[in-house]
């Protein structure tokens, strides 16, 4: 367990798919017991036997109890409101809250639980459930180092954390990582219908896409002093067949174009989410 984890108490309100994964992620650092409480009014039977296997405390409602170092909200964005409440007996004058809420930003969590001073803001993505997670976070003023040292080390239980010096930035960080995972996997869906397309078998062409990406990934996990842009040269012969292609994804049209839109849609959405 790393030291700033030790002693630490926490109050999960929402154990869902990210809120799971982060739990887990805490439970592979050694937090177990009383260190860490649940609410949840709707439990899965996973987080169930994960909660009986470390002895973590599962509630269906907040109770009146002693106030949590670090409060991690996990609701789904439209239940803000019964989130806060369930959140608001376990925030103290030393708690942090860490808000994981797509689109919520810190004044929305501010106006309805103004006892909540130290507020971090963050963006997991699903990667998270196998501890290779990418999320984005934002500290306000109030937050210490200590507590932004403590919601760092929650968050990095999971993954990678990446800290930006304006919240404005974490629209963009829910467009880029946040929402990325589902573009990489309707990429091996594009990738295994044109080889459809190209007159491969169904079934081939999803074994083949699937593993190009995997490793692909893996390569880029591996050599993280390697920009994608080289690695991509390296496989790339001139006049061959994948220059061919290029010619194409790289176009005016092409898939730079079409990414640049689609978060820029995303950001947008982000945004139309507070309140």
């Amino acid at each position: 367990m790393s030291a700033t984890l030790e002693g630490a108490s926490v109050a999960l309100i929402g154990a869902g798919n990210m809120g799971l994964a982060m739990l887990e992620g805490w439970a592979n650092e050694g937090l177990a017991g009383d260190a860490v409480l649940i609410v949840d009014p709707n439990p899965s039977q996973r987080l169930e036997d994960l909660c009986a296997a470390k002895g973590f405390t599962l509630t269906a409602q907040p109770a009146a109890g002693a106030a949590r170092h670090a409060v991690v909200l996990a609701v789904k964005p439209q239940l803000l409101d019964a989130g806060v409440a369930s959140a608001a007996p376990y925030v103290g004058p030393d708690s942090v809250l860490v808000s994981i809420l797509a689109g919520k930003r810190i004044a929305d969590i501010s106006a309805r639980l103004p006892a909540a001073k130290a507020i971090v803001r963050a963006m997991p993505n699903t990667p998270a459930a196998i501890g290779r997670g990418m999320t984005g976070a934002f500290a306000n003023a109030e937050t210490t180092q200590a507590q932004r040292a403590l919601a760092d080390a929650l968050l990095k239980a999971a993954g990678r954390v990446e800290w930006v010096e304006s919240e404005a930035l974490i629209d963009a960080v829910t467009a880029v990582s946040g929402s990325g995972p589902a573009y990489v996997f309707h990429l091996v869906e594009a990738l295994a219908a044109a080889g459809v397309e190209a007159g491969l078998p169904a079934a081939l062409a999803e074994r083949l896409a699937r593993a190009t990406v995997e490793g692909a990934g893996e390569l880029l996990h591996r050599q993280p002093e390697t920009s994608a842009a080289t690695l991509r040269e390296r496989v790339t012969s001139p006049g061959g067949t994948t220059a061919a292609a290029l010619a194409v994804l790289m176009g005016e049209e092409g898939l730079g174009q079409l990414m640049a839109r689609a978060v820029a849609a995303a950001k947008k959405r982000a945004g139309e989410l507070s309140g």
